[in-house]
């Protein structure tokens, strides 16, 4: 055999490889993306097959409870992981086949969505979103807390379009499907018009600051002398 036969025999090995591995290798990513998800049935399919992948933090911090970000726009297709950053939480969607949930708050056609309580942390669910419009979900352990989020698929639509979410968030406001779609991703708490809140501790100590002038104003009034009998009717 001559080099230049040997050279085609060898090109053509090659790709018959890359033809046999190139189908196992798209499946492989396929069973990865839907490997442990919740996956919304009916109603507007998925735009793409290889969706993004975002990430909601579950966290307790403070005496606070909270998803972080508490808004998020996604698209038809994309997946969101939710992480239990620490505490015991869930993400668990509005929708009334879901333990505590009274109200639907996700678009017709959706199918709810629920971890179950993580305690662990580091721990993660993960949903993947086809049907457009808004959908509200809470922590069960901590949904009347305030610990709710909002995440709006493509364009936004149902129920949770309509009226306030039932538990509003523990911080800040919940912000519209609008401003979400506007903004992609909103971090929690949620100020309108972009004013950072201030601490709770700034909160405590103006608290504990106003009393303890309140009550030293009122010493040195006392002691002035001006509700002496003298002066009683000055």
């Amino acid at each position: 055999m001559n080099r230049r036969t040997y050279l085609r025999r060898l090109g053509a090995s090659g790709l018959a490889t890359t033809a046999i591995a190139a189908p196992a290798a798209a499946t492989s990513h396929e069973n990865e993306s839907s490997a442990g998800n919740g996956t919304d049935s009916g109603g507007q399919p998925a735009t793409s097959t290889d969706g993004e992948t975002h990430e909601v933090e579950m966290i307790t911090e403070g005496g606070s409870f909270y998803f972080d970000p508490v808004g998020l726009h996604i698209q038809p297709g994309d997946t969101v992981t939710f992480v239990n950053a620490s505490g015991s939480h869930s993400a668990t969607s509005y929708s009334t086949d879901n333990d505590r949930a009274e109200t639907r708050r996700i678009p017709e056609g959706a199918s709810g969505f629920d971890s179950g309580v993580f305690d662990e942390a580091g721990a993660t669910y993960s949903h993947t979103f086809t049907v457009e419009g808004t959908y509200d979900y809470y922590c069960a352990p901590h949904k009347t807390l305030g610990m709710v989020g909002r995440i709006v698929c493509g364009e936004p639509g149902g129920p949770a379009t309509e009226g306030s979410i039932p538990n509003p968030p523990g911080s800040g406001v919940m912000p519209s499907s609008q401003t979400i779609v506007e903004e992609g991703r909103i971090a929690y708490p949620y100020i309108p018009g972009g004013l950072e809140p201030l601490p709770w501790q700034f909160w405590a100590g103006t608290g504990v600051f106003g009393l303890v002038a309140a009550y030293l104003f009122s010493k040195y009034d006392r002691e002035s002398g001006r509700y002496s009998a003298e002066n009683a009717d000055n």
